[in-house]
């Protein structure tokens, strides 16, 4: 029999969720036909079989989470799989143990007596979640009863899949690597005739801004310890969606004026509508945008995903009451926040960046 081994679907994700199969077993399938439609880190991504032939065998069932070179669909025949990276395969049991494993592991990074242990084993309960009462952080049974018991007030543990995964995964990587810092400051957005969604302005203002100072416009290598100053801007456009937050990339955004900016723009929300994203196009940005106030929030600290080096947030605007050539008259403020990685921007980049950002974003268009 031949197997066909999940493949790396781009950027060494670790795995891949089956979302559908479009096959069943005892099926004929031609090459480059819909074999199954999977969701990683990045995107739902439709794999064509690899080979012409009879399914003997279907490796995983519907949300089920397969790892980067296990095994996926079994073909009838000798034909070898040589366009995959070849995994062990992994039951549903092995997968179980692992996590339990992992689990076990956890727990032993907590201060708790063998008999503790052994009671938050038989009550399912991580040590981890248990914050402790004891003398010098010791876990006591009665912490653990506790939590055992909030635990059945809120039901089982839901795994996170797909995009809230990956969002797990990247903020714990920029938790780790990044030195954040984060300055705010208002813009006088009353000249803007519309002003309902501002995300056009915002993106143009954010030209204007990297070409004003390029040092937020870059990667960092922190291994090199070096950054590469980019010439295109690839702004990253980050996105709330009941499935979590991800990042949607306008590419070689510095050669567009604002119409056509409004245009792609208009592409990207009938995109995010259908959640229909290619791999390529959630990745590869080289700044980052978040305009979290149309839906709430004043100021933010937005956390900066490596290996970009900024992120720009815009709050939701308001009318406030400011002083004018000595009068007091209402205004349309917007506030926004940079967040910088330290390691590599100077505070004076990330206040010459914000300049430039609130200058063009008051200027009538």
């Amino acid at each position: 029999m031949n197997i066909f081994h999940l493949p790396d679907l781009g950027e060494g994700l670790p795995d891949a969720e089956i979302v559908e199969w479009h096959v069943n077993v005892g099926d004929n399938i031609n090459v480059n036909d819909p074999l199954v439609s999977v969701e990683t880190a990045k995107a739902i991504i439709d794999i064509p079989s690899p080979l012409s032939g009879k399914i003997t065998h279907l490796f995983g069932g519907i949300n089920e989470i397969i790892k980067t070179g296990d095994p996926l669909v079994e073909f009838e025949g000798k034909q070898q799989d040589s366009g995959t990276v070849v995994g062990e395969m992994t039951s549903n049991d092995a997968l179980i143990d692992e996590q339990q494993s992992s689990k076990q592991s956890t727990n032993y990074n907590s201060k708790a007596s063998p008999a503790v242990r052994a009671l938050a084993h038989r009550m399912d309960v991580d040590l981890a979640m248990v914050t402790p009462s004891g003398h010098d952080g010791l876990i006591q049974s009665d912490d653990v009863r506790r939590v055992a018991r909030i635990l059945d007030d809120v039901g089982p543990m839901e795994p996170l899949r797909g995009v809230r995964r990956a969002m797990a995964r990247n903020m714990s990587q920029a938790h780790l690597q990044v030195a954040p810092a984060t300055i705010v400051d208002d813009a006088d957005i009353s000249l803007i005739k519309n002003t309902e969604d501002i995300t056009p302005r915002l993106i143009r203002a954010v030209i204007v801004a990297c070409k004003t100072e390029p040092a937020l416009n870059a990667w960092f290598d922190a291994h090199a310890v070096a950054r590469r100053l980019l010439s295109p801007i690839h702004l990253g456009l980050a996105i709330d969606a009941p499935q979590g937050l991800f990042v949607a990339v306008l590419r070689d955004i510095e050669k567009d004026d604002i119409n056509s900016i409004k245009t792609r723009l208009s592409g990207l929300k009938k995109k995010i509508a259908k959640r229909n994203f290619s791999a390529n196009e959630l990745r590869g940005y080289s700044i980052t945008l978040s305009n979290y106030g149309s839906i709430a929030g004043r100021y933010a600290s937005p956390v900066v995903l490596p290996p970009t080096v900024a992120i720009i947030g815009a709050g939701k605007s308001r009318d406030e009451a400011v002083v004018v050539n000595g009068e007091i008259v209402v205004r349309k403020i917007l506030p926004l926040s940079i967040t910088i990685d330290h390691r590599v921007v100077t505070g004076g980049e990330a206040s010459r960046f914000l300049n430039a950002l609130i200058a063009d974003l008051q200027q009538e268009l």
